[in-house]
């Protein structure tokens, strides 16, 4: 069955769709407000359906592949997040489905599915701190290998996708187990359900793609505070993330060129791809505009599943091309079958000292899912090729020059 996508009420003007929901005597009473509340839900669905048309549910991917949006809730346990869509399925029922959001609002949290406790190594640590700056506060997570004894380690910060936490997307891209294996620091900022009731990184917010203000700067300042605290070393930060956090990543590469030495954007899209929610359901559809290339490039790794229902795979295409154009960069196509069965094609743009500048991993079949990733955490495909190996091999290879350092 299919549900009207989920509206964030923090930011829903109720009062544009119903005057009365303005306060005022007797608003305190639960019954009143919940009959308010469902009128303004079906004025907006009206509107909102005037806009897009009837939007229909999607079928699962094939291959046990998932799907993970912000706008559509799991209709059961270990379901996915997913897109509307115009084409396939049953017709939309506007009604509000009370005990649902009353579920939702007690637990505190979107389901997902796979959340697991992270383990941790003797002599390593797994924290969580919080910074606070002038564009808000935000809770993170750093991962510091058990051979850290004050060195400068290189950094790398994983932006987690929708209805994810930290710890879930530690456990599904095992990137800790790399950092004990190759001796770096993980960071892993957590978006406040205050901010997107389903957690995901405002990607398609034009006050969210700037460098000043918003969750650039948050997610810079967070990066900031973990390289002062463990003396990271400030020519190797780097940045990742999958589906919002991967948009996120692209848009740190746009905005903070001078602070990350390359990104890692995996099922996402590119900086500017959406300004706000109707424009960015465009965009995951593949209608995107062209993309506006960054004004510094910055090295970048994709991988994007050419099954992806969620984020159309057309947007790693946009990523590539915004990453920049470098001068005298040699093209090389491969194509290989994962271990676990995926066949993927390999695109690699190297320099004259045959170094990777720009990679496009796209995956056959494969869906809306971290490549090679584990069971353990939520929204991962174990028999696709390893991207968290991957972008550490491609990260490593690239650090800041003094003059673009932060």
């Amino acid at each position: 069955m299919f549900r009207f996508p989920k509206i964030d009420l923090s930011k829903l003007d109720l009062p544009k769709f119903d005057p009365t929901l303005n306060g005022g005597p007797g608003t305190d009473q639960l019954a009143e407000r919940m009959a308010r509340l469902q009128r303004a839900r079906k004025v907006a669905y009206t509107k909102w359906a005037q806009t897009y048309g009837q939007p229909k549910q999607p079928p699962r991917p094939a291959g046990g592949g998932e799907t993970i949006l912000d706008m559509e809730a799991p209709e059961a346990t270990g379901g996915a997040w997913t897109a509307p869509r115009p084409d396939r399925g049953r017709a939309a029922e506007p009604g509000l489905d009370l005990s649902a959001m009353m579920r939702t609002l007690r637990e505190g949290r979107p389901t997902s599915r796979g959340r697991s406790s992270v383990a941790v190594p003797p002599g390593a640590r797994f924290e969580e701190r919080v910074f606070t700056g002038a564009a808000g506060s935000r809770r993170y997570k750093v991962y510091v290998p058990s051979g850290y004894t004050g060195q400068a380690l290189p950094l790398v910060v994983m932006l987690h996708g929708c209805t994810q936490d930290p710890d879930d997307f530690a456990a599904g891209t095992q990137m800790n187990a790399l950092a004990e294996e190759q001796a770096f620091l993980v960071a892993y900022p957590a978006q406040a359900q205050s901010a997107h009731m389903q957690r995901c990184w405002n990607w398609y917010a034009a006050g969210d793609q700037v460098r000043e203000g918003g969750e650039p700067e948050l997610i810079a300042g967070i990066t900031r505070a973990v390289m002062a605290e463990f003396s990271a070393d400030p020519t190797r930060v780097y940045a990742a993330g999958l589906s919002a956090g991967g948009a996120a990543a692209a848009i740190l590469a746009a905005t903070y060129p001078d602070l990350f030495a390359a990104v890692g954007i995996h099922s996402g899209l590119a900086c500017g791809a959406a300004r706000d929610l109707p424009s960015a359901l465009a965009a995951m559809k593949g209608q995107a505009g062209p993309a506006a290339t960054n004004r510094q490039p910055v090295p970048t790794i994709v991988f994007h599943g050419d099954g992806d229902r969620t984020v159309h795979p057309a947007n790693g295409d946009q990523v590539i091309v915004q990453a920049g154009a470098v001068p005298g960069l040699i093209e090389t196509v491969t194509r290989e079958t994962s271990p676990g069965g995926i066949a993927y094609t390999r695109t690699v743009r190297s320099d004259a000292d045959d170094r990777a500048v720009q990679e496009h991993w796209l995956l056959h079949g494969a869906g809306h899912a971290w490549s090679g990733g584990s069971p353990a955490g939520s929204y991962t495909e174990p028999r696709g090729p390893d991207a968290s190996r991957a972008m550490v091999r491609f990260f490593l290879s690239h650090a800041l020059g003094p003059r673009a350092r932060a």
